[in-house]
Parts: C-alpha cells; sequence; structure tokens
C-alpha cells in the first residue's frame, strides 16, 4: 500500500527528473516533507542519482521551460536509454502523453497555484498505477509522460488496460480548499515497435500524433498510434500565421450542436460554434486557434462570418420545414466592444427576414461580471430590447453577481460543464447545481447543462428541473449539411415520453 507521504515523493521525484528545480523545491516545502523522517531519507536518496544523472547529460545551457523541445529534453533521453536496453535484452517497451483536457481554461479560473496542486496529484495518482522502474514526466501545460520499463513481451492489449486505469485514476475529484473538481485526460501511446523508427524523436513524435487524435475525439479519449494517422497541429507560430490565410479564404466554417428539452426530449435550438479543418493537421480545436485570432484583432472578422452562418442556417431549416426554435451565438468581448454592434445585427436580421427571438446571444460570465456600465453594457441591453435572448455562458466560473444579472436582462443561464461532470456520482456536484437551479426558479430564468456526456448525468439533471442540456451524451457538433439527417433521426426515437417527475422543495 502507497502511502500518501510516497505519493508526494512520487510527484517530486517526477519534477526532478524534469529538471524543474524552481516547483520541486516549492512542493517540498509545501508537503512539508522535511517534518516526516521517510520522505525525508527517501528524497535524499532521489537527489543523488537526480544529479548523477543531470550531471551525465548534456551540459549546455537548458533552453527556457516554454519551449517544447527543452520540456520534452528529459523524456525523449530516458526513451533513448530504454531503446538501448530493450535492444540488448529482447525486451519492449512504450511511451504515453497525457494531457489534461481543459488545462489552460482550469489555470485562468483557479490560478497558477491551484493548477500547480492538480498536477501534482495527478502525478502522485499516476504513481500508483505504475511499476517502481516506470519513469513519469511533468511536461509542462498539463502534459503528463509517462515511459515503460522494459519489459518481456509487452503488447497492445495490456498497455490499452494501463492506459484505461491512468485515464480513470486522473478522473477521479480532486479536492481544491472549498471547491471539487472533476477533470480528464486525453491519452496517446505508442509501442516502440510501432513507432516509424526506432529512435528517441520516432517514438515521441509518434505519441505526440495519437495524443493529437485523442484529442480531436475528446475528452477523455485513448488513441494508440498507427501508421497513416495525421501529424500533430503545427507549432503556434505557423498557425497564427495559417489561421488568419484559412479565415480571408473562409476555411473557418460553423458547426452545430444541438440541444434538447429534458421534459420532451424535443429540439429546443442549436449552438453555432467555430471550427477549422486544418489541410494536414485536421480538426484543430478553437481553443487553439481563437485565442490567435484574438491575439490578431481578428475576432469581429470571425464573428461576423459566425452571424451569417448561424442565420443562414435558420434559413435552411426553415425551408426544409424543420421547425427549429433558435440558434445560439456565442460573441468575444471584442464583439461587443464594437459600437455599432447592436444596428449590424439588426440590419442582418431584417435581411433574413428573421425575427430576433430566434438569435440567442450567448455571453461568457467572466465577461458579464467585468464589465462596467460601457459599451459591453450598452450593447447586451441594446440587443435585448430588440428581442434577442441573453444566455450566460459558462455560469459559474465568473462569479456574476444577480444585481449583474438583471442588469444585463439575462434570459438563461448555461450552467459550466465543470458542474456537470460525474454529477450523478458527486453529492458536492449535486448540491451546487441545486443551488443553481434553485436561484434561476426564484429569479424567473431558463437553465441550460453544458457537457452532458452520460445518461446518468441527464436524469440528474433533469429531475430537478433544468429544463435544457447540451453535450457529447446528446450529440457532437456537426457540419449543417449532417443535421436534417440528424434532427430525423432523433425525432423518429422520441415516440411518446414519460414525464420526469421534478423534485418538490
Amino acid at each position: 500500500m502507497v502511502t500518501a507521504g510516497q505519493e508526494r515523493i512520487a510527484g517530486i521525484a517526477a519534477r526532478l527528473r524534469a529538471r524543474h528545480w524552481p516547483q520541486s523545491l516549492a512542493l517540498i516545502a509545501a508537503a512539508g516533507l522535511a517534518t516526516h523522517w521517510f520522505g525525508l531519507a527517501a528524497l535524499l536518496l532521489a537527489l543523488p542519482l537526480t544529479l548523477l544523472a543531470l550531471a551525465l547529460s548534456d551540459r549546455r545551457q537548458t533552453p527556457p521551460l516554454t519551449d517544447e523541445a527543452a520540456r520534452s529534453a528529459p523524456l525523449r533521453a530516458a526513451i533513448a536509454d530504454s531503446l538501448s536496453n530493450t535492444r540488448q535484452g529482447g525486451t519492449r517497451t512504450a511511451c504515453l502523453l497525457l494531457q489534461i483536457d481543459e488545462f489552460e481554461t482550469l489555470t485562468h479560473r483557479h490560478g497558477l497555484a491551484a493548477a500547480d496542486r492538480v498536477i501534482l496529484q495527478s502525478l502522485e495518482r499516476l504513481a500508483r498505477m505504475l511499476r517502481p522502474a516506470d519513469q513519469l514526466f511533468d511536461l509542462g501545460d498539463g502534459r503528463l509522460g509517462v515511459l515503460l520499463a522494459p519489459k518481456p513481451g509487452l503488447t497492445l492489449g495490456p498497455l490499452l488496460a494501463l492506459a484505461e486505469r491512468l485515464r480513470t485514476a486522473l478522473a477521479e475529484p480532486i479536492a481544491l480548499d472549498a471547491t471539487t473538481l472533476h477533470i480528464s485526460a486525453s491519452l496517446g501511446l505508442c509501442l516502440d515497435a510501432q513507432a516509424p523508427a526506432r529512435t528517441a524523436t520516432a517514438l515521441y513524435d509518434a505519441c505526440q500524433t495519437a495524443l493529437h487524435e485523442a484529442q480531436r475525439h475528446g475528452p477523455a479519449a485513448i488513441r494508440a498510434y498507427g501508421r497513416g494517422m495525421a501529424a500533430p497541429t503545427p507549432p503556434p507560430r505557423a498557425l497564427a500565421q495559417e489561421v488568419t490565410t484559412a479565415l480571408q479564404e473562409g476555411r473557418l466554417v460553423t458547426w452545430f450542436q444541438p440541444q434538447i428539452c429534458t421534459d420532451t426530449g424535443q429540439i429546443t435550438g442549436f449552438e453555432a460554434l467555430a471550427r477549422w479543418q486544418h489541410p494536414t493537421a485536421g480538426l484543430i480545436a478553437p481553443a487553439e486557434f481563437l485565442p490567435l485570432l484574438a491575439a490578431s484583432g481578428r475576432m469581429e472578422v470571425l464573428g461576423d462570418a459566425m452571424l451569417a452562418n448561424a442565420l443562414r442556417a435558420l434559413q435552411t431549416w426553415d425551408h426544409l420545414g424543420l421547425d427549429i426554435p433558435c440558434v445560439g451565438l456565442n460573441l468575444s468581448p471584442e464583439e461587443l466592444r464594437n459600437p455599432t454592434l447592436p444596428e449590424k445585427f439588426a440590419w442582418e436580421l431584417d435581411r433574413c427576414d428573421l425575427p430576433a427571438h430566434r438569435l440567442v446571444i450567448e455571453v461568457l460570465e467572466t465577461v458579464v461580471a467585468t464589465s462596467a456600465d460601457d459599451v459591453i453594457t450598452r450593447n447586451i441591453a441594446a440587443l435585448a430590447r430588440m428581442g434577442c435572448p441573453i444566455d450566460l455562458d459558462d455560469y459559474g466560473t465568473g462569479h456574476a453577481s444577480l444585481a449583474t444579472i438583471r442588469r444585463f436582462a439575462v434570459h438563461r443561464l448555461k450552467i459550466d460543464r465543470s458542474y456537470v461532470t460525474a454529477i450523478d456520482r458527486d453529492p458536492d456536484q449535486q448540491r451546487m447545481v441545486g443551488a443553481i437551479l434553485s436561484m434561476a426558479d426564484r429569479l424567473g430564468l431558463a437553465t441550460l447543462a453544458e457537457g452532458v456526456e452520460t445518461a446518468g448525468e441527464l436524469a440528474m439533471l433533469a429531475q430537478p428541473g433544468c429544463a435544457h442540456v447540451q453535450g457529447f451524451g446528446i450529440a457532437r457538433p456537426m457540419p449543417l449539411a449532417a443535421t436534417p439527417d440528424w434532427i430525423a433521426a432523433h425525432r423518429a426515437k422520441l415516440g411518446p415520453l414519460p414525464r420526469i417527475a421534478r423534485a418538490k422543495g
């Protein structure tokens, strides 16, 4: 049985191997290992080995840890050693890369210290699943590496089983002060025998490719490397140059994710979402290209295209007689700061002959919570007066006050997926969502839960009165051309549905 002290040591040892000296010292102090004789003794035993490995490594100055090549250098070196051992002993090794999903969002919401605690606990949990000879690496930005010690007869089946255990271990709730976090991780893996070549670079790059494929199908997906997989996403500098061109050439497209009523199962709307189908890297997540557009001042250009595509979708559904009530459109802070935004929306709605109530405006709670009486406030108020319903997106992350909700004429609260994950298994999640639903009911606000992935989560949300849901458990985002078939298939499955009884009190 592994003690808590041993778990902390495993996490710190991984930081030491990754040469994260400042973080390691801070974690040693925070963990209070100096007051635990066992922890101190184990750490003293680990330090000479770490220092010896450092002395034998390349003595050139290490580049900054913001550089991906520098952060992955210890793992690559360990892979090279492991491959050398497999050649001599007739054994097999494997590498796994885990990326905590939405780690940048987690850091933004809870701070760097909290994010570091999440990483440490994740390392501790992974250490419990591994053999003493296996190696763990903190690669930065929420990415963790695992290198398995050479083993006779290692095949894909046991490796996939291990990957599932690692993913499950990371999915356990993490206590963070008064908050409980539920994280997930995407995972890519590769056996040395499956890599394009028997080199450290080839094995590491194959794992990156597999991880990229997992993230495309995530969250919490697992993929093993196979020949023909798409190469990883181009580096940010290349993306920054390409995304502007893609926007100008109309290669940033709009996909749509359905929203349904928990009482009847009927479709109550779709949300419009930006997607980039890269010619070589495949589908690139919005979290990767939207910040680049924001940095280059191009968010309004994307917003104009998204508005046109959302209204075109409503016209298409009307033409086909599909009776879709509305479409939700996310507005960025850059768009909301444009003083002529209401006039632009009014003109576009009139041009398409569509009433304003069919265009739902989604605004992040973090934007609303930090906006004073400025252009953003006036624009949201003007859109609400036009008849556009206002959705407060990612509710629960921005600390908007009740006065703020009233001031912005909010129509519906979109409960952030961080409160939805594992709600059928976590009483704390149930209490938090119950409190949000109770408040919304008293204020006369509708509610929609995001990120619903399982039938258990859907049932637990429907019972206390969350009227609308969306998420992978309902349907993944899809191109406009795919929506008519999905709508027909969904409605064909409905039939007469029993009404879910609401909780009293």
